[in-house]
């Protein structure tokens, strides 16, 4: 570099977080079919914030590969969109009726069906709070399906209530791509006492 020039700071760290990124969450080995999970943090401190006002706040956080998300708070309750225009993608501001807040890591279920991985659905934890203290009660891990113009919960499953949870939400993630997010609504999963 010559003297004088600037390094843009903001596109040598997004490169480094990229790949960091791809390193730390590893790819599915070569040959698999079916479904595999992929996982990434979900820290708001490391998302860039959007918008924040006394209402609530919107950040785009890293995805998969790069995969966009963006997650909402509105009324002490949170949700998660998805794409490069998660307006159209989704269904809008979907959460759960407590006042909620995240789990720190969001499992993508990927599937080959395509020939290369690709994510079709998220699980996160939710954690719920009791109407009367305020204070966390319950755990549900939301199913959302990823698909252009029909991104949308599609099941539910209460990870306190259910000891094989894990299995029960991959399961229904596994599902993804048949949902009609305008017509049908979320399964609850298993047994059921989060709220």
């Amino acid at each position: 570099m010559a003297a004088g020039e600037f390094v843009d700071i903001r596109a040598v760290l997004g490169g480094i977080a990229l790949v960091a990124g791809a390193l730390c969450m590893g790819t599915p080995a070569l040959g698999q079919s079916g479904f595999t999970s992929a996982y990434t943090d979900l820290d708001l401190d490391q998302c860039l914030v959007l918008e924040a006002d006394d209402f609530g706040a919107s950040w785009a956080c890293p995805g998969y590969k790069g995969f966009p998300l963006r997650v909402q708070e509105g009324d002490l309750r949170f949700s998660l969109n998805y794409g490069f225009d998660p307006d159209a993608n989704s269904v809008g501001f979907q959460t759960l009726p407590p006042f909620n807040h995240l789990g720190n890591k969001l499992e993508w279920r990927l599937s080959n069906a395509s020939g290369r991985w690709m994510p079709i659905a998220t699980i996160v934890r939710y954690f719920t709070a009791d109407v009367e203290t305020g204070e966390d009660k319950g755990q549900v891990l939301v199913v959302s399906q990823i698909a252009e113009g029909n991104s949308c919960h599609i099941a539910y499953v209460d990870a306190l209530a259910n000891k094989n949870a894990n299995d029960l939400a991959r399961q229904a993630a596994d599902k993804a791509g048949s949902f009609d997010c305008d017509n049908e609504e979320p399964e609850v999963i298993g047994d059921f006492t989060a709220y």
